[in-house]
């Protein structure tokens, strides 16, 4: 006969079940829901800003402005003749609103195009680095002013001479995923002025650092993802390690040709010969004529070094004696 058990012994079961369940390890399987806590575990997702960027094009856009970040450093040490560093900070997606809120007012900040995409870009120098080059190109030490005001025109054209090197850096760096030339379209010391894309549009900021003797500050590139959706797919892994590839194939290749078009050789043609006694050799005198073996019409053979490279035909170029290649060997 089954025994039936009192409503005690019933209440300390069901404390006992749930002190089990409160000490048990955490991922461990559940009796009653069949699945782990790390696989209950959420993600959480902002819908109002959505990564329209993955991981991988991140990746290769770091790779890409920490290039860009070289090149840009060893022309701005040319530039100002002093030592300028341009370390890459980040790479992120943000909305465009939220981009120039973090902006200074007044600031130093150019819209660019990239051709032939169609879109607009923006690069922005903080105020201090951009005081800092104008007092480095006046003969000063590179001094940041502790200013809040515009830039002058004298400064805006120096500051142009800069934008320019840096656009011409961003040449170089892109064109392992694809040939752009970036074009300054505008100035605007207010960034509340400038609108590219609407507020809400994703865009890619890529912040870099500047580091001169006496003073250091902010550059940030900012791509809105409407103007690189076009090539948004050559920045795969994939894609990008085959561009760097054939570019350095291509840059080996022109390398080899331009050491080479520098190298001193022999170059001499041979007409002809035949087969004479040693005594008509030791009889030979001026004027005597020696027959050979090869008819007028007959090519020459032209060697480079001890190599036979080419037919030539004798001939004249002005007063001196010269030939000419008519096919390679």
């Amino acid at each position: 006969m089954a025994q039936v058990l009192s409503q005690e012994e019933i209440d300390a079961l069901l404390t006992n079940v749930d002190s089990e369940e409160a000490l048990s390890a955490p991922g461990e399987m559940s009796a009653t829901s069949g699945r782990s806590e790390g696989e209950r575990k959420a993600v959480l997702y902002d819908f109002k800003h959505p990564n329209r960027v993955s991981k991988d094009q991140l990746r290769s856009l770091e790779s890409l402005h920490d290039n860009f970040a070289n090149q840009f450093g060893s022309q701005l040490s040319g530039f100002t003749r002093s030592v300028v560093d341009v370390d890459l900070i980040s790479v992120d997606q943000i909305t465009y609103s939220e981009f120039i809120m973090s902006l200074a007012t007044p600031s130093c900040t150019y819209m660019f195009a990239l051709e032939p995409i169609d879109g607009a870009g923006i690069v922005d120098f903080n105020p201090s680095i951009a005081f800092s080059f104008v007092d480095r190109m006046f003969g000063g030490k590179g001094k940041a002013l502790n200013t809040e005001r515009e830039l002058t025109g004298i400064e805006k054209s120096i500051m142009s001479k800069i934008i320019a090197r840096s656009f011409q850096a961003l040449g170089k760096a892109w064109e392992h995923v694809e040939k752009l030339e970036f074009r300054q379209s505008a100035f605007e010391s207010n960034p509340q002025f400038i609108q590219i894309v609407p507020p809400g549009e994703t865009v890619v900021v890529v912040s870099m650092q500047i580091k001169m003797l006496s003073s250091s500050g902010l550059v940030t590139l900012c791509y809105p993802y409407l103007t690189l959706e076009p090539i948004m797919e050559k920045l795969s892994a994939q894609h990008w390690i085959e561009a760097r590839k054939k570019g350095d194939e291509s840059g080996r290749y022109e390398s080899n040709a331009k050491s080479l078009s520098a190298v001193n050789t022999d170059l001499r043609a041979f007409l002809g010969g035949t087969r004479v006694s040693v005594k008509d050799l030791i009889n030979l005198k001026p004027g005597d004529v020696v027959r050979l073996d090869e008819n007028e019409n007959d090519y020459a053979v032209v060697y480079v070094g001890n190599r036979r490279k080419f037919y030539a035909t004798p001939g004249h170029a002005g007063k001196m004696k010269a030939i000419k290649i008519k096919d390679k060997i």
